[in-house]
């Protein structure tokens, strides 16, 4: 396939990019070659076993949605300083204490 120096020029335009004359017949000539090769690419015939990627739903492939909870390396009693029962024990805040009266 071959491509015209007023091709050129139009896809250049339309990119709106500033061609030279100097450089239409380099352009030309490497437009058509870039086209004869996607030209080699469709005349390949498809295989009729194999299908092709079509991407959505049919081709990803989620898991099973599992709740699970996620085990610790270590347990919170080896995180905290003090830890009784199944809680944390922290220091009294005087702020939060009740006002003596």
């Amino acid at each position: 396939m071959s491509v015209t120096h007023d091709e050129v020029l139009k896809i250049a335009r339309l990119a709106e990019l500033d061609v030279n004359a100097e450089a239409l017949p380099l352009l030309a000539e490497q437009m058509s070659r870039i086209l004869d090769y996607v030209a080699q690419i469709n005349s390949v015939p498809a295989s009729e076993g194999v299908k092709p990627f079509v991407p959505g739903p049919d081709a990803v492939r989620f898991r099973a949605d599992e709740v699970k909870p996620w085990p610790l390396a270590f347990g919170p009693d080896k995180l905290a300083p003090a830890f009784r029962d199944g809680f944390f024990v922290v220091p009294k805040l005087g702020q939060f204490e009740e006002a003596e009266s």
